[in-house]
């Protein structure tokens, strides 16, 4: 499934809902990525300093990009919002920033409420370990309890209908079966913030069927939801706001349409 099958699944927009309950806020963060190999910690630099000295090429390679630098902003409950730009602008890291996975090297990152990520959606699986085993290893991995994800076990394995390959080790699943199971697992073990990234795979022709009805299903009950786009009609029709990134920085914050339209503006040329 990708994106463009989204916009036919998201219910009507509805107005802002009260801002208690669950909410993401960004305050000043900056998030880095370590580059080359003499970065901070490394093998050759931590000998060189336990003699006092640093290597001539630590001191002189600038040791990490800077993905995100001073991004501030908040999402409240019942807002749907589109995040934009052009590629490498930061949006699917502003994402996984929300998302808690990429550590950040500055500012404050506030979440209320239980994140569910469709994106990634083999994060935590073992090829080794079994598809039953792997439910709760994805569902711990996504903060889910124990008792919840035994409670939804059962209707998890019905869902991605493999059979008895639920009970055989992941590396011996096909693609289709493991992203079945996958796209299950993350669509059944259900949290407050709904984090959607651009593309997304969910199986064959039949299984994207029931895939629809899911998400469809996930975007109402959501407390609040948060999609990376390059579609600006996506954005226009399904999102109530967008954040626009570029170069690591919040370019423009406001109505969807306000800032889908200076985007395409700014980007036409």
């Amino acid at each position: 499934m990708t994106i463009e099958t989204i916009e036919h699944v998201l219910p009507p927009i509805v107005e802002n809902r009260s801002n208690d309950g669950c909410f993401v806020q960004l305050d000043n963060i900056v998030l880095r990525y370590p580059i080359g190999p003499f970065v901070k910690g490394s093998i050759k630099t931590g000998l060189f300093s336990l003699f006092g000295h640093t290597p001539l090429e630590a001191r002189h390679k600038r040791p990490y990009v800077t993905a995100l630098d001073g991004v501030s902003f908040s999402i409240k409950r019942g807002e749907r919002v589109g995040i934009i730009g052009r590629n490498g602008a930061g949006k699917s890291t502003t994402l996984l920033t929300i998302a808690g996975i990429y550590p950040i090297a500055g500012g404050k990152l506030t979440v209320q409420g239980k994140i569910q990520a469709l994106f990634n959606i083999g994060l935590g699986f073992e090829p080794d370990a079994t598809g039953r085993e792997n439910i709760i290893y994805r569902g711990l991995s996504m903060g889910c309890a124990p008792a919840e994800i035994r409670e939804r076990a059962e209707e998890i394995i019905a869902f991605a209908d493999i059979g008895d390959f639920i009970d055989m080790p992941l590396r011996t699943y096909s693609s289709g079966m493991y992203v079945r199971l996958a796209f299950s697992i993350s669509t059944y073990l259900e949290g407050d913030i709904l984090l959607i990234d651009e593309v997304f795979n969910a199986g064959d022709a039949a299984f994207q069927k029931k895939a629809v009805a899911r998400i469809r299903n996930l975007v109402t009950t959501a407390g609040l939801v948060v999609m990376v786009t390059h579609d600006m009609s996506i954005v226009n029709t399904a999102c109530t706001r967008a954040l626009w990134i570029d170069r690591g920085r919040l370019h423009m914050d406001g109505p969807a349409q306000e800032v889908a339209a200076a985007y395409l503006k700014e980007t036409a040329g």
